[in-house]
């Protein structure tokens, strides 16, 4: 349900038409949404939930399927500029992808790069694990990683890599007030390319301790949106007692 109340709250989409199950449309939120499309002008079917598995390809549909028009990419042209810029590359699984766009909204990187080689599109099933985060976040699909790193550098972006053998510990970098952070993020089975490796200004790594020296790349990547996000780049460091954008005492 989640997915469908945010592409009908964003309103950047055209939607079709919705198919709700009509032994459940008096579920709150499912009325409650039926109320929210009728508002926006959208056709309602009730139909069974044997008609809702055909339209969703899955059990998994909280009783509501919606169509919409294709997602609207922004162009890449139209985020320079931004304070926080996300790239995502060789990030091959939908899911991760998905939680991804969920953290990155949640932590303030609306703007977010994808590849067109290499990583999924804003499917359906992105939007479903994202929980309509995708609506919001702008997002661009029409240049290679290395294109996207090449004219972030020219722009003046800083550009921090994440990978597991980074040289700086993630809670120790420490950003200047005024920089411009462009994040890369890499995917569980192909890391960040070996020509951002060389390009970034910082490699960076999360420190682990525990036995299994691995992570998910969508816990990952929400660790490292965390601590490079604004919020965070207004912390004090307790070290040297300087107000410094993204500095962390991690001792």
């Amino acid at each position: 349900m989640n997915p469908c109340f945010e592409v009908a709250r964003a309103a950047r989409r055209k939607i079709y038409e919705a198919y709700i199950n009509a032994a459940t449309i008096k579920h709150p939120r499912l009325a409650k949404l039926a109320r929210l499309l009728e508002e926006r002008g959208v056709a309602i079917q009730l139909v069974d939930k044997h008609r809702l598995f055909e339209l969703a390809r899955s059990k998994e549909h909280q009783g509501v399927v919606i169509k919409t028009s294709t997602y609207p990419y922004e162009s890449f042209d139209q985020l320079l500029g931004v304070r926080r810029l996300l790239l995502l590359d060789n990030v091959e699984d939908p899911t991760n992808v998905g939680g991804i766009i969920r953290s990155a909204e949640v932590f303030g990187f609306e703007a977010i790069c994808l590849p067109l080689r290499g990583t999924p599109e804003i499917y359906p099933s992105v939007v479903k694990v994202s929980a309509g985060a995708s609506e919001y976040a702008r997002i661009c699909r029409d240049r290679s990683a290395n294109q996207y790193l090449r004219a972030a550098l020219d722009d003046g972006y800083r550009v921090v890599a994440l990978d597991a053998k980074g040289t700086v510990d993630l809670p120790r970098l420490r950003i200047e007030a005024d920089e411009k952070i462009f994040l890369v993020i890499g995917g569980e089975d192909k890391s960040v390319g070996q020509f951002i490796l060389n390009s970034a200004h910082d490699v960076v790594r999360i420190p682990m301790q525990g036995r299994v020296n691995s992570s998910n790349a969508s816990v990952a990547a929400g660790i490292a949106l965390f601590y490079l996000s604004d919020a965070m780049a207004c912390s004090v460091s307790a070290a040297d007692g300087t107000q410094g954008r993204g500095s962390v005492n991690a001792d």
